[in-house]
């Protein structure tokens, strides 16, 4: 048997079909990026700014919430802080 190659009758025909289906795939893509609404981003808020934290600590000292305000311990003299952190939050 031998064997034969078919041949496109019009590969131009087919090239400007797939060069136009990818442009219209990334316009796509442009206009819809262009069009949905951006992510809302929220800055996080530090413990002690967050009215649901009630009790935080830095490692050092160890705030809590109450009526009159915020009450912290004194931290200890070698402490070094980190980053605060809320150890208790309302409701759980």
């Amino acid at each position: 048997m031998a064997s034969q190659s078919i041949q496109d009758p019009n590969p131009a025909a087919r090239d400007g079909v797939v060069a136009w289906s990818i442009a219209a795939l990334v316009a796509a893509t442009v206009i819809l990026g262009a069009l949905a609404p951006a992510p809302e981003h929220h800055a996080a808020l530090k413990p002690g700014e967050d009215a649901a934290c009630l009790e935080w600590s830095d490692g050092c000292r160890v705030c809590q919430r109450n009526a009159e305000g915020a009450a912290c311990s004194l931290p200890g003299i070698a402490c070094t802080p980190s980053q605060d952190r809320c150890l208790r939050q309302s409701g759980g």
